[in-house]
């Protein structure tokens, strides 16, 4: 590991299953208070961040009346439209209790993508890293963009911008604590190390909820990428943001991919 001392660029993506109530849809506002206070450490103790949130649909649902995840793509998209703008509103409120700034980055996975359009996300964040008072957050255009909400989610596209910027370590922020195996006996009985992810791609459990897009098979998809292309990656439960630090510096409870060496 790295000297922890040193400032590191990290990916946090935070899933739906952390911002929202399991019952209802409706945001999670302690929950995203304690990851804002987690990640504001963070940025306090010389690390770039930069977030991929998930939430929008989840939090547009309210604003038409309704408690579960539309099924027809128009609704979808005006869930996310109405969604960004209040996830964004309360990331903002939340950060500004610790003298932070927040800017908001919609992309699809074509910008990420495409070469060119890349480039420009790229030229973005790199624009905004500098300015340690700014918190980048990155999500999906979904109020436009079919694919995302049909196949699509944060997963990889958080996986994809960690590629991009050359982060040091992607932390999928999720429901659950890590990697279970298949003769675990519960969730808190994780896999802590895996430095081949090729030996562990059948050990995905669909926990995904109702109002989630992608699972562990997902996850995994998206660490295969990641420590393909040299970023460390932790699957690790975003109902204890409070460990982040520790996750970080290279400890923490979650399951942690290695990269292979060159």
């Amino acid at each position: 590991m790295e000297n922890e001392e040193k400032g590191k660029r990290v990916i946090i993506k935070i899933g739906t299953g952390v911002l929202t109530r399991a019952s209802g849809g409706e945001i999670h506002h302690a929950m995203l208070a304690r990851l804002s206070q987690a990640i504001a450490d963070l940025n306090k103790a010389g690390h770039e961040v930069v977030m991929v949130t998930s939430g929008a649909v989840g939090a547009g649902l309210s604003t038409f009346g309704l408690t579960q995840r539309p099924t027809e793509t128009n609704m979808l998209q005006a869930c996310a439209a109405a969604g960004q703008a209040r996830l964004m509103h309360l990331y903002e409120g939340q950060f500004s209790h610790h003298g932070l700034k927040i800017a908001q980055l919609l992309v699809t996975h074509d910008d990420l993508r495409d070469e060119d359009r890349s480039k420009n996300v790229l030229a973005t964040l790199n624009a905004l890293l500098p300015h340690k008072q700014v918190i980048p957050i990155i999500n999906e255009n979904d109020s436009v963009s079919v694919y995302e909400l049909k196949v699509g989610d944060n997963d990889i596209l958080s996986s994809i911008v960690a590629m991009l910027i050359d982060a040091d370590l992607l932390v999928l922020l999720t429901s659950v604590p890590g990697l279970v195996g298949p003769d675990a006996t519960s969730e808190n009985d994780i896999i802590p190390i895996v430095n081949d992810v090729e030996t562990v791609l059948d050990f995905a459990r669909d926990e995904k909820g109702e109002l989630s897009v992608g699972g562990m098979a997902s996850k995994l998809k998206a660490v295969q990428e990641a420590v393909s292309h040299g970023v460390e990656t932790v699957i690790a439960s975003g109902l204890n943001p409070e460990q982040l630090d520790e996750i970080v510096a290279g400890r923490g409870l979650g399951t942690r991919f290695i990269p292979p060496t060159s």
